[in-house]
């Protein structure tokens, strides 16, 4: 829902928008605050809450205050009815049920902070995923949004002078993908790190020349090796891990058909 919003509102250039999230409302008087914020600052009303009651007193209560409200749920489970055939039974937080892709994204999570920034390499081949990139390539990030995708996540940075890790070599699980950004993003951004650090910029780390061969030598890398790469000089985290995802599904194909 936070998401279906935000992308509503970024279709309005211009228009700078407040949210108000109030998560896991499940009773009346947890309701009440709800409604008291509401009428202090009226605006449009997104909410899937599932209880009828509850549902019914906002809807009246948005209505009092000129608030414009909308069931996300609604249009969706009447879609899900007329293609089952069938009633929904509500149930106030049913998506959050402690099933086996819950402990799944939960062991990922653990295992890829545990694999971040190259720590214990020699536990690689367990991962679903092992990302590749000189730093300030968003491989931590994009590790961890992985991770709550159920996907177990390794990261491993490549840095000027110092070899990869030899277990990369023979490495038949995991997906190998190698991340690239150009050099002009990679400085900009690590000179912003450098400026919250309070370091200094005379450093190869920040040298426009060096980092372009960092940039190069990962990428002849990734060829050598037949690892595929992405650029995400202009790629947000949500596009990059999609990207993966995609060439995970395409790589488990091929595990299964050599297998």
């Amino acid at each position: 829902m936070i998401a279906a919003s935000r992308a509503a509102a970024a279709q309005y250039q211009g228009v700078a928008s407040i949210e108000h999230v109030y998560p896991l409302i499940r009773t009346s008087s947890q309701l009440d605050r709800v409604i008291s914020e509401i009428d202090n600052a009226p605006g449009i009303v997104l909410f899937t809450l599932v209880d009828p009651v509850l549902s019914q007193r906002l809807e009246a209560s948005c209505e009092a205050s000129g608030s414009p409200c909308l069931s996300v749920l609604n249009p969706i489970l009447r879609l899900f009815q007329s293609y089952l055939g069938l009633s929904s039974t509500p149930r106030a937080g049913a998506q959050h049920t402690l099933n086996a892709d819950y402990f799944k994204r939960i062991d990922a999570l653990n295992f890829t902070m545990m694999h971040d920034d190259g720590q214990l390499p020699e536990n690689m081949e367990q991962a679903d995923i092992l990302l590749l990139g000189v730093s300030r390539t968003s491989k931590t990030p994009t590790s961890i949004y992985l991770a709550n995708r159920g996907f177990k996540t390794a990261n491993i940075p490549l840095v000027p002078g110092v070899p990869t890790p030899r277990s990369l070599e023979t490495l038949r699980n995991p997906l190998v993908v190698g991340l690239l950004a150009s050099p002009e993003r990679i400085v900009q951004i690590r000179q912003n790190r450098l400026l919250a650090l309070n370091a200094d910029y005379q450093t190869a780390y920040v040298d426009r020349v060096a980092v372009a061969e960092e940039v190069a030598h990962s990428r002849r890398l990734f060829a050598e090796r037949g690892w595929p790469s992405i650029d995400v000089t202009r790629r947000s985290i949500e596009e990059t891990a999609a990207a993966i995802i995609d060439l995970y599904k395409e790589h488990q194909l091929k595990f299964i058909a050599q297998a």
